[in-house]
């Protein structure tokens, strides 16, 4: 239903406009009596054997919704009935922005890919919590935290540590994002000691709190061997929980749109299915040459049961989905964990 009647008319008019479309009408349609058990009904299924314990979290199973599509923590309750085992919120910053000038966001639906440029638009710290403190604890809920755009590189861990105080009583792990293309200073993110010194200071702010929320980092699919060599003796060196592999990528190498389409959007991170060989790469990567030290979350290229199972064969404990769910529809969460049972 959704790929025939759906995805047809949604895709018919602009991708923001749409996004923020289907938020209120998955927002009104759950609050109508047994529409969402009837949600739950369809897509949940409940089985022991999906379960997975990871940084001393449970997840009722492995599929997660990656961060983007709920930056403000408004529609978590609802997403959790169509099956996910876990969502991230955010990308949350401390001071709401608006982000990159609009249009910012383009289907490339020959490739089944996204091209954003969102520039982490957010309603801000305050905003989120709000939202959160809402949970109906369902499932286990992420934090991606990251800077503001007009933060000074001098200031960028205070950015980070304000995000992380503060959504600390409210989320069960965090996310640093220092890998998303669409952000002003980038460079600074992408180096080895600073990120070292990003994760003491969070580190160290973490066991301030009574009880320590476990903390990822989130990383490019366009890295090298001898980057992703620097990603695992980071990992090593700042005994972080985990990584998640990977972002949105600036590579527009062997696409179906036409390089005038392309012109025509200009710069962006990609997502969907032209990534996915390139994130399986990074995990497989990461795994093997770690031998398995630390969880991944394997996240890039999912549109399929299929996919699904190649980034765990490649080493993934687990895995998210964004725009495979935006083109295959919620269905996919339940396609992807019956193969996972039918597989064990």
């Amino acid at each position: 239903m959704y790929k025939t009647l759906l995805r047809p008319i949604f895709f018919a008019f602009d991708p923001e406009k749409i996004h923020h479309f289907t938020f209120s009408l998955v927002k009104t349609t759950s609050k109508i009596p047994g529409v969402s058990a009837l949600f739950r009904s369809l897509y949940i299924i409940e089985d022991k054997r999906l379960e997975r314990d990871l940084f001393g979290l449970k997840f009722k199973n492995p599929v997660g919704l990656a961060a983007g599509f709920d930056k403000n923590a408004v529609l978590y309750n609802e997403l959790a009935n169509f099956g996910f085992g876990f969502i991230e919120i955010g990308t949350v910053t401390p001071k709401g922005q608006a982000g990159n000038p609009k249009k910012r966001l383009f289907r490339l639906k020959d490739d089944k890919g996204i091209i954003n440029r969102m520039g982490f638009n957010n309603e801000g710290l305050e905003a989120a919590i709000s939202q959160l403190k809402k949970n109906k604890r369902k499932l286990v809920i992420g934090g991606n935290i990251g800077k503001n755009t007009a933060t000074k590189p001098e200031d960028y861990t205070k950015d980070y540590l304000e995000c992380f105080k503060a959504l600390h009583p409210y989320v069960d792990y965090f996310v640093l994002n220092v890998s998303c293309p669409n952000v002003g200073s980038h460079a600074k993110l992408n180096d080895k000691d600073y990120l070292e010194e990003l994760i003491e200071a969070v580190k160290v702010e973490n066991n301030a709190f009574e009880i320590q929320k476990p903390i990822l980092l989130k990383i490019a699919p366009d890295l090298n061997d001898g980057q992703l060599d620097e990603i695992i003796d980071l990992v090593k060196d700042t005994n972080l929980d985990g990584v998640i592999a990977s972002n949105t990528s600036t590579d527009r190498s062997d696409l179906k749109a036409s390089k005038d389409r392309l012109v025509t959007i200009g710069n962006g991170g990609l997502s969907g299915q032209p990534i996915k060989e390139k994130s399986t790469r990074v995990i497989k990567y990461l795994a093997d040459k770690s031998k398995k030290a630390f969880p991944i979350i394997g996240v890039g290229g999912i549109h399929s049961a299929e996919d699904a199972l190649d980034k765990l064969n490649a080493g993934a404990d687990l895995l998210q989905i964004y725009t495979g769910f935006i083109y295959e529809g919620p269905s996919l969460i339940k396609r992807i964990n019956k193969a996972i049972l039918k597989k064990q």
